[in-house]
């Protein structure tokens, strides 16, 4: 179960959009994380690594290095 405020700009246009289609709000807030919460996953686990590679926590390898590691480089 999961209870959230909108903005009520948002809220309006969301029980438009459910009254105009027959569907529910909650409907269109499911389809809407279920479209979007994988990238907002990446967004911050990337976030995270960045900072990890800037307080030197994580190495970082050139292009060039992982393609002669793997026997890519011409």
């Amino acid at each position: 179960m999961l209870a959230l405020r909108l903005p009520t700009e948002i809220e309006e246009r969301l029980d438009a959009l459910a009254k105009a289609t027959g569907r529910t709000k909650s409907f269109y807030a499911r389809e809407a994380i279920l479209e979007h919460l994988e990238d907002l996953e990446d967004i911050y686990l990337a976030e995270k690594t960045l900072e990890q590679v800037r307080r030197g926590e994580m190495a970082t390898h050139s292009l060039d290095d992982v393609e002669r590691h793997l026997g890519l480089a011409d």
